[in-house]
């Protein structure tokens, strides 16, 4: 074995049966968009993640818990929007 590299990324595996129409339509769209079945499964699995609101790694998660934005100081609410929210909750 080589020597432990510490930018190494531990990579998990699993393996994956689909039906003939099922892959068969995944060839298609591979062929279509001249990529492989590893691209259109990241790309598959990102989508999935975003659709439920999962952020993947430490800065997508920072930048969610900032409310989406890059900026880290959120906008002050006005004092009717804090009362609305208030009687929202009451």
């Amino acid at each position: 074995m080589g020597v432990c590299d510490e930018r190494a990324v531990a990579m998990h595996g699993k393996q994956v049966q689909f039906d003939d129409d099922t892959w068969h339509a995944i060839e298609a769209v591979a062929d279509e968009m001249g990529s492989t079945f590893p691209e259109l499964a990241a790309e598959a699995f990102a989508d999935l993640l975003r659709k439920h609101h999962q952020p993947v790694g430490f800065f997508a998660a920072l930048e969610q818990s900032l409310g989406g934005h890059g900026n880290p100081r959120k906008k002050t609410s006005s004092k009717s929007e804090m009362r609305q929210r208030v009687s929202k909750t009451n």
